[in-house]
């Protein structure tokens, strides 16, 4: 069975998963925090979501979806240092950055898959 929809695909659901620890786990940090790491964690990790449904949407054009794929990746490492800061500052405890990361990176080498390997999920004109 085809994939018809971006949120059927297995790197949307890992990612989304993601987003929502990030989230639960951020509404410990201090208040202080609000509108720096709070805010900058939880946009990056819900950003790779939201670009993989734009690149879904742009796989007529395969330097677009390649592009948006790209920025995907580029929002699961900033994601990452976001976490790094997490655990330096005391926020999550070394275990609970360990996971988080560990599902990061699980996000992360599935977009480079699907960046190395972009045809599958390419719409074709014929």
């Amino acid at each position: 069975m085809a994939v018809k929809h971006a949120k059927e695909l297995a790197v949307y659901r890992r990612g989304y998963d993601f987003a929502m620890r990030i989230f639960h786990a951020s509404k410990r940090f201090p208040a202080e925090e609000r509108f720096a790491l709070t805010s900058q964690i939880r946009r990056s990790s819900r950003s790779v979501c939201l670009n993989l449904r734009e690149a879904w949407a742009k796989r007529r054009y395969p330097a677009h979806f390649l592009s948006k794929l790209t920025d995907c990746d580029g929002e699961v490492n900033e994601t990452d240092s976001s976490l790094d800061f997490a655990r330096d500052c005391g926020y999550i405890s070394p275990e609970e950055h360990r996971t988080l990361v560990d599902i990061g990176h699980e996000v992360g080498k599935m977009l480079g898959s699907m960046i190395r390997d972009p045809d599958p999920f390419l719409l074709n004109d014929s």
